[in-house]
C-alpha cells in the first residue's frame, strides 16, 4: 500500500470521525504522564535528569511497541493508518476554530471569548473582537503546524513509530514544557525534544503557508520577524502565515495574570472573523499540497 494512500486513509478517518469521544489513547497517555511527573517531580523538585528519565519511560516503550506491531505484515497497514489517525488533529482544529469565527460573525463576543479560550492558553475574558480574531488566527496557524503538518512529516519519515514518537513528545511538551518554578528543570527535556522534532516541519509549514498566499510578503515576514519570536519554531510558522494572509498578528497578550508584549508578525490590517477561516483554509490546502507532492514523488520513483 503506497504511503500517499495510507495518509489519505488516515486523513479521511480523521475527517469522518474526528477525535474519539471515548477512550482516546492520548487521554490514557496523559494520565500516565501525570503519574510519572508526580513520581519524578514531587513538589517541583525534579532535576533535568529526572525529566529525561520520565520522558524515556513515557515515550520509548510505546514507540517500540508500535514498531513491533508494524513488523507483523498482516497488521502493518492498519497500524500505520490508525497511528496516523490518532495523531492527527485536523478535524479537531476545524471544530474549535469555526465556532469562534461564527460567534464573531453573529456579534456574540462573550461566546467568541469562551470558544477561543478553548484554543489558547492566554486570558480571553477581556478580549475585544479584534483580540479574539487575532488569538483564533494565531492558534490555527500554530496548531496547524503542530497537530497536522508535523504529524504528517514524521509519518512520512518514519511511519507509525515516527508519528507516535512525535505525538507523544508533543503531548509531553504541552504538559511539562512550561518555564515556571514547577517545570523549569523537570520539563526542560520535553521542551527541547519537541523543539528538535518540530524544527524541520515548522520550516516546511512556513514555506507551505507562503506558497498558498502572498509569497513575497510571507517570505519577508519570515526572514525579518521570526527571529524576534520566543519560540524557534512558532516564529517562522506564524510570521509566514501572517504574511501569507496579509494581516498583523502578535502584540500584547495576557498569560497567567502577566501581560506579555509580543513582537508584531505579518503586515496589514488586524484580523477579523474571516481570517480565522482563511487560516483554516491554508491548513487544509497545505495538506492537499503535501499529498500531491508525495503522490508525484512516488509516481516519479515507481
Amino acid at each position: 500500500m503506497s504511503l500517499a494512500l495510507i495518509i489519505c486513509a488516515g486523513v479521511a478517518l480523521d475527517a469522518a470521525l474526528g477525535e474519539p469521544r471515548r477512550a482516546h489513547p492520548l487521554v490514557a497517555f496523559g494520565r500516565l504522564a501525570s503519574r510519572l511527573e508526580q513520581r519524578f517531580n514531587p513538589a517541583g523538585g525534579g532535576w533535568r535528569s529526572h525529566g529525561v528519565t520520565a520522558w524515556c519511560l513515557a515515550v520509548l516503550p510505546l514507540t517500540l511497541l508500535t514498531w513491533l506491531l508494524t513488523q507483523v505484515t498482516s497488521l502493518a497497514w492498519a497500524v500505520d493508518i490508525f497511528a496516523l489517525y490518532f495523531a492527527l488533529g485536523l478535524r479537531s482544529l476545524y471544530e474549535h476554530a469555526l465556532p469562534v469565527a461564527q460567534a464573531l460573525r453573529l456579534g456574540d463576543l462573550p461566546l467568541a471569548r469562551e470558544r477561543v479560550g478553548w484554543m489558547v492558553s492566554r486570558n480571553t475574558a477581556a478580549l475585544d473582537t479584534t483580540g479574539v480574531a487575532r488569538a483564533g488566527t494565531e492558534s490555527v496557524l500554530e496548531n496547524g503546524s503542530d497537530a497536522v503538518f508535523a504529524a504528517l512529516f514524521w509519518f512520512i519519515v518514519a511511519g507509525a513509530p515516527g508519528v507516535v514518537l512525535y505525538r507523544l513528545s508533543n503531548t509531553l511538551d504541552a504538559m511539562w514544557g512550561y518555564r515556571n518554578e514547577r517545570f523549569e528543570r523537570f520539563g526542560w527535556a520535553a521542551a527541547k525534544i519537541d523543539d528538535v522534532l518540530n524544527y524541520i516541519p515548522a520550516r516546511l509549514v512556513a514555506l507551505t503557508y507562503a506558497l498558498l498566499g502572498n509569497v513575497a510578503l510571507a517570505l519577508r515576514c519570515w526572514r525579518r520577524q521570526a527571529p524576534m519570536w520566543d519560540s524557534p519554531n512558532a516564529g517562522p510558522v506564524m510570521a509566514s502565515g501572517a504574511g501569507s494572509l496579509g494581516v498583523s498578528l502578535g502584540g500584547a497578550a495576557e498569560y497567567h495574570g502577566e501581560v506579555h508584549e509580543r513582537p508584531r508578525l505579518g503586515e496589514g490590517p488586524a484580523p477579523r472573523a474571516r481570517d480565522i477561516e482563511r487560516a483554516m483554509n491554508r491548513v487544509v490546502a497545505g495538506v492537499a499540497l503535501w499529498l500531491l507532492c508525495l503522490t508525484l514523488w512516488e509516481v516519479g520513483i515507481a
